[in-house]
């Protein structure tokens, strides 16, 4: 399958299409921003460690029955996948105080929380990613209330066999960003699962692991990616 028109560039991806009407190439780029694109950078083989990564947990969710945009992974950089109409909210999925939930509660980064926090973000670079309620979803439209209820049926439902696979492999699935979108009256799962969209620190040390080590010039970037892509992948 060859890579036709460019639809879509975004931060970190390039959409294009394909033959097939149904079908678009995901490209993954080793491009990094920060901070709603105010810090950028590369990250030496990000691309190819965010498609492998992301492969490889779209098709252990589907064993799980979770329905996901994947195909086939073609190269090392491109992803097949469903052309589907997005939905225009992000999932975010907390497991202990990090980030902005640090910042909003002023509770100490690192705390477990007692069960998951379930978010929702409209996605919009342009006003970057504000936070939104279930009333805001409803009066603009953005999503049905029977959409809502499975994005957070499915958000839970996903973190729940995500976070036992990250432990099951020493990390800690801190918190982390899913998309969605609507493909023939169904909703899948779509974007990506990597480093870039997830929180991610060593189980036994909370070592960052993660896209916050480029966010907070912590170092060891590339080589924090490479051992997660080890870590996850191994014998892929």
């Amino acid at each position: 399958m060859e890579r036709l028109e460019a639809l879509y560039e975004g931060k970190a991806k390039i959409l294009y299409s394909t033959q097939d009407p149904e079908l678009l190439i995901q490209y993954f780029k080793d491009d990094a921003s920060a901070f709603n694109g105010v810090k950028k950078g590369t990250i030496v083989d990000k691309g190819v460690i965010n498609n492998h990564v992301s492969s490889h947990i779209f098709k252990f969710l589907e064993g799980e029955g979770i329905k996901t945009h994947f195909v086939d992974r073609p190269s090392d950089r491109e992803m097949i996948v469903r052309k589907m109409e997005i939905i225009p909210i992000e999932v975010v999925v907390r497991n202990v105080i990090a980030g902005s939930l640090q910042k909003r509660t002023g509770k100490p980064e690192g705390e477990v929380l007692p069960k998951p926090v379930l978010e929702f973000y409209y996605k919009s670079d342009a006003l970057g990613d504000p936070m939104i309620n279930e009333s805001h979803i409803d009066v603009f439209q953005w999503a049905s209330p029977e959409e809502v209820a499975f994005l957070k049926e499915t958000g839970h439902r996903i973190n729940e066999v995500l976070f036992e696979f990250f432990k099951k492999r020493k990390i800690r699935l801190v918190d982390y960003k899913l998309e969605f979108g609507r493909y023939k009256g169904e909703i899948l799962l779509g974007d990506e699962i990597s480093p870039d969209g997830c929180r991610l620190w060593h189980w036994d040390t909370n070592e960052k692991m993660d896209k916050d080590r480029f966010r907070f010039d912590l170092g060891s970037v590339e080589e924090m990616y490479q051992k997660v892509y080890h870590l996850i992948c191994a014998g892929e």
